[in-house]
């Protein structure tokens, strides 16, 4: 048997044109651009792409940062990303031999100053793109980019790999203590942490998570209550790692970020470490943000769902069902979030006519298999948005044992006269049907309890005619009401019915 893919919740992604528009304004790809139309008449570069000093500050000042710290560095991280995406093309000298090494050397068999930087920088392919494609063009791009920076982000400290150089001039792995699989799975179960937050909750993903609690996210195992010391120091150190990693993406447009008060770090053995309250009440009154703040941008959505779906994860968005059958959309909506559900039923009814698409959703919501209560209360849920033209569609149904209920409440809703009262046969089907496809959805819910409670309280014969009702899922719904209802002589009635249920059946 093949082996199942995972599968993610949807999210609502932006249109490409408003994701293209966000790519260009995030700060990192807008200098790479600037700087490769820069380079549009040719720049002297080292071998491989590397500006020199003279340039590097030219550059530094057409990008207006010759007044940050910073700027140089953050010049040189924009030039490397149009020589990484293609904005910028280099044009390797060609040796004397011909071969093409471009090594140029005096008498002495030392560089000369002028070949050192005989390697030429020009506008590339990639830079037409930015103003003559579409936006999937810059996407691509931005996406090449973004791949680029996040492996940078996974690497470690150049000032850490500096220090594990032997006399012999090779790099001591072993004492760096860097595995750079276990570091890009960290990194990308982080973004899938704030991806999954995003997708589950659209509301709250608009509100930045702190540091620590995306660090604990990771690290904290879930059935410990208290954390240990150890793992409260492996969370510390994670956070000093990841804010290093959001600071490198944050340019990117991937995350908005607002980064450890560095007040707060501090060097322990040599190593970074969270300066972090001492007791809850300290933590209570300390400015939470001070620890860092990050959440996923909707440019951010985007590059993490096409890492996931390169990654063989199954990780729809909101659309994907437009065009499918009705049968596709009622079986995948239950598992939606509530807005992605709603936008999902949305784009699938825009595509169709209100007529049309009630006469595919009823058909698909027929059926007396396990799943078929829920298909036919996600069908009601959907058939809600319809418009008024798909009455037409609902009266044929009167009459079908299935649909006849749920067509009745549709009508009743939408002010419709003029629909005859359905038979107490009927009514008991559907609210056996109903309650079916909310056990299958909810459980035992305090809302299902609440509304087994109200059911049984404005019929005090209730249990008397249910136990009759023709539906596979008679007893098991007699037998939950028997488990939900307060009152324990209530309770006895449920169970005795869903006995009466089980030997009729």
């Amino acid at each position: 048997m093949p082996e199942e893919r995972p599968t993610m919740p949807p999210v609502r992604l932006r249109t490409d044109a408003e994701l293209a528009r966000d790519a260009l304004a995030a700060p990192l790809l807008a200098r790479a651009v600037r700087l490769a139309r820069w380079a549009e008449q040719g720049k002297p570069v080292a071998s491989g792409g590397a500006l020199p000093e003279g340039e590097l500050r030219e550059a530094t000042e057409l990008l207006g940062l010759a007044e940050d710290e910073d700027g140089p560095l953050h010049a040189a991280q924009a030039w490397q990303l149009a020589v990484d995406t293609g904005l910028v093309g280099i044009e390797e000298p060609t040796g004397a031999d011909g071969d093409g090494d471009g090594a140029g050397v005096d008498a002495d068999g030392e560089a000369t100053a002028e070949d050192e930087f005989s390697a030429v920088a020009t506008s590339g392919e990639e830079l037409r793109l930015i103003t003559e494609g579409g936006p999937r063009d810059i996407l691509d791009i931005w996406l090449d980019g973004f791949e680029t920076v996040l492996a940078d982000a996974a690497a470690p400290d150049l000032s850490d790999i500096a220090a594990q150089i032997g006399e012999s001039g090779e790099l001591d792995l072993d004492a760096l203590d860097w595995n750079p699989e276990e570091e890009a799975e960290f990194l990308d179960g982080v973004l899938g942490n704030l991806y999954l937050l995003t997708a589950l909750d659209e509301e709250a993903a608009t509100a930045p998570v702190p540091l620590p609690a995306l660090a604990a996210s990771m690290l904290v195992p879930e059935d410990m209550d208290e954390p240990t010391d150890d793992i409260l120091e492996e969370v510390s150190e994670a956070m000093v790692r990841l804010d290093d990693q959001f600071r490198l993406l944050a340019p990117t447009g991937l995350v908005d970020y607002q980064p450890v008060d560095e007040a707060l770090i501090q060097e322990v053995d040599g190593e970074g470490r969270i300066q972090e309250p001492e007791t809850a009440q300290e933590l209570e009154d300390e400015d939470v943000s001070r620890y860092g703040m990050v959440r996923l941008t909707p440019l951010g959505v985007y590059a993490v769902r096409a890492r996931m779906l390169e990654a063989g994860i199954d990780a729809p968005a909101v659309g994907d069902l437009a065009d499918k059958g009705a049968d596709i959309l009622l079986d995948a909506l239950p598992g939606h979030p509530e807005p992605a559900a709603q936008a999902e039923a949305e784009q699938w009814l825009a595509r169709r006519t209100p007529e049309e698409a009630a006469r595919e959703l009823l058909a698909a919501a027929r059926g007396d298999d396990e799943d078929a209560p829920l298909r036919r209360l996600t069908c009601q849920q959907t058939l809600s948005l319809a418009g008024t033209e798909a009455e037409s569609a609902l009266r044929e149904v009167l009459d079908d044992r299935h649909l006849g209920g749920l067509a009745r409440v549709w009508l009743a809703e939408h002010g419709v006269t003029g629909v005859p009262e359905p038979s107490e046969e009927m009514v008991f089907w559907l609210t056996v049907d109903t309650l079916a496809a909310q056990l299958a959805s909810e459980g035992d819910s305090a809302e299902l309890r609440d509304l087994v409670r109200g059911l049984v309280d404005q019929s005090g014969s209730f249990f008397d005619s249910a136990w009759r009702v023709d539906h596979p899922a008679t007893a098991d719904v007699l037998e939950a009401m028997g488990r939900l209802h307060p009152d324990k002589k209530a309770a006895k009635e449920a169970r005795k019915a869903a006995f009466k249920a089980r030997s009729r059946a």
